[in-house]
């Protein structure tokens, strides 16, 4: 087995501070003197989790340092990056701060990447020696096991030959991985890094998952809904596919229409101001999902009101220009009523796709000074 490179290991971490000096000793007691080796702690703590860092640091035989960070950006995978960002060595070795990584696989986990000429390292509980022992009970079993068939489902391509996409320890090398280039949301910075920038050549080795040294989990309804968030973006990050996913969100629209269209005539409206005001309800419901799922990183170029004025009148601009469209096709081309009205349907929404793309979502040619929106 060849001898490892230098390694920084990243720990991020959120109120683990009981944790601290037993992680620190095992790593002592694991990282052999010959491998250089430095830890990163990314630190998003509201308790003394820095401090104890720093006391703990005292009594290591190797680097330490702690960033702390006032705005948590991105969860727990922005902090990673941020390790990544600060690391001084070839080899990054990301692990969790709750004992539940074994830092005995460190060397193992880079010498592997070593011998395989390999770019990504994971550390899996899903191969021929590994466990999840440590998750606590039935439910975060199967959660794990529904996310990772969810996530091997969407991305077959990307996520072949990593059998467990949802580990959180894993290795890669510093030339591998284009920093800026990540847009994490929430805790599975490994997905992340497999999507947007895979290395060519991936390996595993198998670990136990370990039982929490102290502290309580994380993991919360909260991280899921950002985790099901964050696999949207990732599955809609081209144009195609983002084109579909508005498509679909624009279809689930016409239940919000249809439901209010039935209540404002059931109070007695006249069909035709119903038929408007139940629109607007169609427009507001796709404009949510469309921000939250489509271009959740682009809602920083212009202030929420811009946004939405913007997409509502190309919505209602749809309506105005789908009826002389239809028309212009019947009487100056002869075509059907049903044909012209369904490629009046097509035209009309990917002119509204890229009106919505050109004109809310992308940045402003000319960013004013000292302000981060556009006008």
């Amino acid at each position: 087995m060849p001898e490892p490179g230098a390694v920084t290991v990243v720990v991020p971490t959120f109120n683990e501070s009981a944790n601290i000096r037993q992680l620190l000793h095992r790593i002592t007691e694991s990282v052999p003197s010959r491998l250089p080796c430095e830890v990163v702690f990314v630190d998003d703590s509201t308790d003394d989790t820095p401090e104890v860092i720093r006391q703990a640091a005292q009594d290591c035989p190797f680097p330490v340092a702690v960033l702390h960070r006032e705005e948590p950006v991105g969860g727990l995978g922005g902090a990673v990056v941020e390790g990544m960002k600060a690391a001084g060595s070839e080899w990054i070795v990301v692990m969790d701060g709750d004992c539940q990584h074994p830092p005995s696989l460190v060397p193992e986990l880079v010498a592997t990447g070593e011998r395989a000429k390999a770019g990504l390292v994971v550390a899996s509980r899903y191969i021929k020696g590994g466990s999840r022992a440590g998750l606590a009970g039935s439910y975060r079993v199967a959660v794990s096991r529904g996310a990772t068939w969810l996530t091997k489902s969407l991305f077959p391509r990307r996520l072949h030959g990593i059998s467990d996409p949802m580990s959180g320890f894993f290795a890669i090398r510093r030339s591998a991985v284009t920093a800026e280039v990540l847009k994490p949301l929430g805790y599975k910075i490994l997905l992340e890094l497999a999507v947007r920038s895979r290395p060519r050549r991936v390996a595993e080795v198998p670990f136990v998952f370990q039982d929490r040294f102290a502290g309580e989990s994380k993991s919360t309804a909260k991280e899921g809904f950002r985790f099901l968030r964050h696999l949207v973006g990732l599955r809609t990050s081209s144009p195609v596919a983002r084109m579909v996913a508005f498509g679909l969100i624009g279809a689930s629209g016409f239940v919000p229409n249809l439901v209010g269209l039935w209540a404002l005539t059931a109070l007695g409206t006249h069909y035709v101001p119903a038929e408007i005001l139940a629109n607007q309800l169609g427009v507001a419901w796709n404009f949510l999902l469309i921000e939250h799922l489509l271009f959740r990183d682009r809602r920083m170029h212009r202030r929420w009101w811009d946004r939405a004025g913007r997409f509502t009148l190309l919505a209602n601009a749809d309506l105005v220009l789908r009826i002389p469209l239809i028309a212009l096709l019947v009487g100056r081309f002869g075509m059907g009523a049903l044909s012209s009205t369904a490629l009046a349907l097509v035209t009309t929404f990917v002119l509204r796709f890229v009106a919505t793309e050109a004109l809310v979502y992308l940045p402003c040619r000319r960013p004013m000074k000292q302000r981060s929106h556009c006008s």
